[in-house]
């Protein structure tokens, strides 16, 4: 079969967009638009939620509720004994016995309109027994902090997650590679630092929104603003002892995820709520401030490094211990654990190296996935003690990291060897465009101008058998229909699909349509929309599937003409032969094939192929050492760089340029590509100067935009630049890997170096808040 040709960007740059009709624009964005989609049947929820951050439940009397007219249903814990969860099942969808954060649901209620399901909340009394709560993640750790979960040792876990029973840690990941002990007194050089990283918030535009309705022949149809709809169907499905058959998810455009609309969280609430009043769609919207608190939240971290180099500058040990602060319920946060651990060497070679990376619960909202997936919290602290051990042995930070970064066959921190990377080639990139090693002159004198620059590496944090489908079909006109389960948050991944589907195919770009919105009955499955995975996983099966109708095409072409089909191609749309130089237009066999010769039949019939892609090389990890053939699928690698300026009177912070320099393998496109770069470093300027969920006892003090503040487009630099570096994947669709979240992870420390090389100070921890930066200008001597 001829391979398909690709030579550059797969399509021109102009044509950025997914083909869609007007019809399916409608299907895909106006379900939340208003409420003529499901008649006057649609019934509104809102849920009781926990006042307290940990207490045990006494008592639940619903009866006000269910008697004030146009409540429809009252639902409890009483009615939902299953587990849900995805890598660990530790919660139930209403809670039976007792509620370990502010927020946790304890009931729901379904009303012919939001006033009166809010009406109905109040007249639910609860009676609660107050239990001390835990704060703070290392001393949930610890013996003596109360017990949040008794029974952790009973629940249904992935066999990569080890909870330690008897405890408040969900997950215990370690590291064990060569003798750190003994290194020690072979450096020249050791820092040891202590930073503190917040719980902070994803503040999606569109806030979570899902709409249930149960049939009486307990069919479940639920539309929700998902990154998971497969994910859902599956974990609902099993919390509530059903058939995945029997359950429906359709996840029209996402407006905003960045992690937070993965796996499960306020959807199952609706389900429930609807299997009471059957025949009835039921709409659960969290408002703003639920948005905050009862949605998931970026987990919290205390970390503790020790890293030393020789007198050349060579990484000899490192000793690290992270105390995750996994919230009330970690299903998704032991994987964070575990990803932070399997990188915890950040992008370097050490050859001895001690981590023990520690899950824990606390009565802190739900920590789940964020964009970087630990890595941006982990690297923080990390990429400043890089920088704090070539101050000490007197080395450039950006030599320093030439020497130890990771390179092709490098020794990984799981006792695997680096596949092939251009991290070298984004570290000259990033350190070049922001003119390392020239200091330019402040713009006032009350102001200090620095430098800064950080490293990264992230591999696709999932579980080994995380698989993707496609289909594709072609219709009358030689349009090419695409099917595919991942979904677009904006990230442009429904183009990137027409972009692969077409190349593979051999069609013009402008022919392809995808298949909108995702709907778990007719869409191929995928695993999730998450991990910076698509463009890779999802891409290998659109290529799979395109190769499929390919070569269906080329061997009823074959057949027809009799030439071989090595003499036989696709381009725009026209099988050609290169020895005949025949040619026939796809339109005129993708449906009704090709006659016989004498009227003999047909050959040939509709084109539909389909392909699905499994990484079915990853290898698991001994539990007490976290050594490996293989950890993981491949690593995303780069660089980010900052110039900034702070004003000595106030402490504020002006970013004044940014660079990023990431190797993508392939930018299938590049445009999209440096949209992901420029946009991640935003964000993550936004979570290193303003970003911080403020919380006392376990209540947030800062649940609106009033009091949490997050970049705009003021905030942004004037001057950003994106770079691309481009070593091949050997396991990638054209050799591409993901970007979408790595964008976001050394931003954190490389603005915070570059605050140390303005003004000399350091904090032990973000947001760096013109408040926190003054004051410890004035701690240092710096100001009076």
């Amino acid at each position: 079969m001829v391979e398909p040709k690709v030579q550059g960007n797969i399509s021109p740059v102009g044509e950025n967009k997914p083909r869609i009709d007007a019809r399916e624009k409608v299907t895909g964005a106006a379900v939340y638009a208003d409420d003529i989609q499901f008649g006057n049947g649609l019934l509104h929820a809102r849920i009781k939620r926990s006042p307290h951050p940990h207490a045990l439940i006494k008592k639940i009397d619903v009866t006000k509720a269910r008697a004030l007219p146009g409540v429809k249903a009252v639902v409890t814990g009483e009615d939902f004994p299953g587990y849900i969860g995805l890598y660990l099942q530790d919660r139930y969808i209403f809670c039976r016995d007792r509620v370990r954060y502010v927020g946790d649901p304890v009931a729901g209620v379904a009303a012919s309109s939001v006033e009166i399901a809010e009406q109905a909340l109040d007249l639910i009394e609860v009676e609660y027994e107050l239990l001390p709560p835990v704060l703070d993640p290392e001393f949930g750790a610890g013996a003596e902090a109360p017990l949040l979960h008794p029974d952790l040792g009973k629940y249904v876990v992935a066999n990569f997650i080890f909870p330690q029973a008897g405890t408040n840690i969900s997950n215990h990941f370690k590291i064990r590679k060569g003798d750190v002990d003994g290194a020690w007194e072979q450096c020249a050089a050791v820092v040891e630092r202590k930073y503190r990283i917040p719980h902070i918030q994803h503040v999606p535009i569109e806030t979570h929104v899902a709409i249930a309705k149960v049939e009486v022949t307990g069919e479940i149809t639920l539309w929700g603003s998902s990154q998971s709809p497969f994910a859902q169907r599956n974990l609902i499905a099993q919390s509530m002892g059903i058939s995945q058959s029997k359950m429906r998810v359709i996840a029209p455009f996402v407006g905003g995820g960045f992690g937070c609309k993965a796996g499960v969280s306020m959807e199952a609430l609706a389900v429930a709520i609807a299997t009471k009043v059957k025949g009835h769609p039921v709409k659960l919207v969290l408002t703003r401030e639920e948005e905050f608190y009862t949605a998931f939240v970026r987990q919290g971290l205390v970390a503790y490094f020790k890293i030393g180099c020789d007198a050349q500058g060579r990484l000899l040990a490192m000793e690290n211990k992270f105390y995750w602060d996994g919230g009330a319920y970690t299903e998704y946060g032991v994987n964070v654990t575990r990803a932070s651990g399997y990188s915890s060497s950040g992008p370097y070679e050490v050859p001895n190296i001690k981590t023990d990376s520690c899950c824990v619960y606390t009565n802190h909202p739900v920590g789940g996935p964020m964009r970087g997936f630990g890595m941006p919290e982990m690297h923080a602290g990390l990429e400043q003690c890089i920088d704090e051990l070539a101050l000490q042995i007197k080395m450039d930070a950006v030599d320093f990291r030439r020497l130890n970064c990771l390179k092709t066959g490098s020794s990984l921190v799981t006792g695997s060897r680096m596949h092939p990377t251009g991290l070298p080639q984004c570290i000259e990139k990033a350190a070049d465009a922001i003119g390392w090693g020239r200091k330019a002159p402040a713009s006032a004198p009350n102001k200090r101008r620095g430098k800064g620059l950080a490293l990264m590496w992230k591999a696709p944090a999932m579980p080994p058998n995380a698989g993707s489908s496609a289909w594709v079909e072609l219709a009358e006109d030689g349009s090419l229909n695409v099917g595919v389960g991942g979904q677009d948050l904006g990230q442009g991944v429904f183009t990137v699909a027409a972009q692969m589907a077409a190349a593979a195919l051999g069609v013009p770009y402008e022919s392809v349509r995808v298949a909108i919105p995702v709907d778990t009955r007719y869409s191929p499955y995928e695993w999730q929309t998450v991990a910076s995975r698509l463009t890779w996983s999802m891409g290998n099966a659109i290529v799979n599937a395109a190769k499929d109708a390919r070569r269906q095409i080329l061997e009823t072409v074959s057949a027809a003409w009799e030439e071989p089909i090595e003499n036989l191609d696709i381009v725009n749309g026209v099988v050609i032969s290169f020895k005949s130089e025949k040619e026939v237009p796809l339109k005129n066999l993708v449906i009704y094939g090709l006659p016989k010769p004498d009227g003999q039949g047909w050959r040939g019939g509709p084109i539909v192929g389909r392909g699905n892609f499994m990484p079915t090389y990853v290898t698991g990890l001994d539990p007490e050492t976290g050594q490996g053939e293989r950890a993981v699928v491949h690593y995303t690698t780069g660089a980010q760089a900052v110039e900034l300026e702070v004003d000595l009177e106030t402490g504020r912070i002006d970013i004044l340029r940014g660079v990023s320099a990431f190797d993508v393998g392939k930018a299938i496109n590049p445009e999209l590509v440096k949209a992901q770069m420029e946009g991640g470093f935003v964000q993550g300027m936004s979570s290193a100067l303003f970003e911080s969920l403020q919380l006392k006892g376990g209540v947030l003090q800062n649940p609106s935009f009033v009091d949490y503040r997050i970049a705009t487009s003021t905030d942004a630099p004037k001057d950003l630049e994106a770079f691309i570096v481009e070593v091949p994947q050997d396991d990638g669709p054209w050799g591409a890997r993901g970007i979408g979240e790595h964008s976001m992870v050394p931003t954190i420390p490389a603005i915070a170096n570059a605050i140390y090389d303005a003004v000399g100070i350091r904090l032990d921890g973000p947001p760096f808040t013109a408040e926190k930066v003054y004051l410890a200008m004035l701690d240092a001597g710096i100001v009076k």
